[in-house]
């Protein structure tokens, strides 16, 4: 006598092998999903408008002669400045990170009765290419320049460059 189909190995045999891609179509589903792509800008249009307006920051550095010169050592980071600027004036500074926009660091620093600006990272920066750029607090300057850390010894910024 015969066992009842159920019963047999073949036939669940045939049965798993679909079931096992349509599992694996819809884990597949869920991890695009779930997460975004941090390189894609929803708003391209006004990014690229902007470009056109931070030119002209980068200009105003350049005519200002700004040249900045970095140290990062010990998770500390320390920026004089030197041109025709406001010494006490604070300025912004980011680190952006290429492709892993969970890594940038911004920060505000202000300056010491020697001009010299020192901040502590909340996260050391891991070794590669970062996008440097350094601001006046009030926007009307600019300097950026693409870097590899770990720095030597300092890294000189020059406007305009």
């Amino acid at each position: 006598m015969q066992r009842p189909w159920y019963q047999q190995f073949w036939p669940w045999f045939l049965i798993v092998l679909p079931l096992c891609a349509v599992a694996a179509s819809l884990y597949t589903f869920h991890l695009a999903s779930s997460g975004a792509d941090s390189m894609v800008v929803d708003d391209y249009y006004k990014k690229g408008r902007a470009i056109n307006q931070d030119l002209s920051e980068l200009k105003t550095a350049a005519e200002l002669g700004l040249v900045a010169e970095l140290r990062y050592q010990d998770d500390q980071i320390v920026l004089e400045i030197a041109g025709r600027h406001n010494n006490g004036e604070a300025v912004r500074l980011y680190f952006t990170h290429p492709t892993l926009a969970k890594q940038d660091q911004q920060m505000l620093m202000t300056s010491d009765a020697g001009g010299v600006y020192r901040e502590r990272l909340e996260q050391p920066l891991m070794k590669g290419q970062w996008n440097l750029q350094i601001e006046a607090f009030d926007g009307h300057w600019r300097m950026q320049k693409r870097i590899s850390l770990p720095i030597a010894d300092r890294l000189i910024i020059r406007a305009g460059s």
